[in-house]
This record gives C-alpha cells, structure tokens and sequence, in this order.
C-alpha cells in the first residue's frame, strides 16, 4: 500500500488538535502545594537521641557529606563499677550541596537515627548555606510520615512469636 505524502505530518496536526482541545493541568506552584507520593525523599532528618555517634553513616557516605563531631563523656558507676564512659554528639551536619540522596547513610544506621522526610523546599540562595545543622535536622523529623502498616495476611514477626512461644512455656 502506498503512503500519501503528507500523512505524518496529518498524524501531527491531529495530535496537536487533540491536545489543544483539551483544559490545561498546570498548578501554581507556590500557592498550590504538589502531591508528593508516599514515602518520597526530600531531605535526611535526624533523630538525635538515637545517634550514639558510631560514624557508620559519615564513613559509608560515597560524598562525604555528612560532618559529625563529639565528645567522650563518663558517667559515674552504680555501686562499685567502673565508670562508664559515652560519645555525646556535639555537631551533626549534612552538606545538602554535595549529597547525591542515596538513602546509604539512613540503611547503615543501626539505631533508626536517619529517617527520609518529604520535605523538599530548603533551597539557598548562597551554596554555602546548604550545610545544614542538627537543629535544622532535627526540625524535618517531625515531619517524617510514620512507616506503612504492615500486611495484615502476613506472619506475624520472628521476635514475637519467639516471645509467645517463650511466655507459654514459662507458664505453669
């Protein structure tokens, strides 16, 4: 079969026509705020009272980015222990300019002290600005949605069934 000439450029127009017809979609940005999907990433919140300032984010940071300074503290001993000694985070600080939003620093966290918020207005107008500080951080915490629940078909977690089983046989 042969093609007329011209029928691209017919096909074209007609999606031009269609589109055309059609209520444009567009929102304003500022005034009107963009559904964001669940769970999305905006920016890294820190949770400081989980943070012992074991450094497993800043050292697997493929950026370096993260900034975290502390001090040794020891606390006295109970009784006739020995003092104890702890980190106590002094300065914990993302350079938001170099991070690449991986996600590895809040996977390596052993103590859920980094959490994705869905923040996403922290823009500077000086780069040299975009360090932000643990008081920074600690205000995106809370606007960290909570994690999904959980399937309710599924089994219920190792932990609690272990507990269960343990609770039956300590019963007479």
């Amino acid at each position: 079969m042969a093609r007329l000439p011209g029928g691209g450029l017919a096909k074209g127009l007609a999606v031009t026509l269609r589109t055309m017809a059609r209520p444009s979609i567009t929102r304003q940005y500022p005034e009107v705020q963009p559904d964001l999907p669940p769970r999305s990433r905006g920016v890294i919140a820190l949770l400081e009272e989980n943070c012992t300032v074991c450094m497993l984010c800043a050292r697997e940071c493929p950026d370096w980015c993260i900034y975290i300074d502390s001090h040794k503290e020891t606390l006295p001993a109970e009784g006739r222990g020995r003092p104890r000694s702890r980190n106590v985070l002094d300065r914990f600080a993302i350079d938001f300019s170099l991070c690449m939003y991986c996600g590895i620093c809040i996977e390596v966290c052993p103590f859920d002290a980094l959490f994705w918020s869905p923040e996403f207005e922290y823009a500077e107008y000086d780069i040299a600005e975009l360090t932000h500080e643990k008081e920074r951080l600690r205000e995106w915490m809370w606007t960290v949605p909570p994690p999904p629940a959980h399937d309710p078909g599924a089994e219920p977690p190792k932990e609690v069934t272990a507990a269960a089983r343990a609770a039956e046989r300590g019963r007479p």
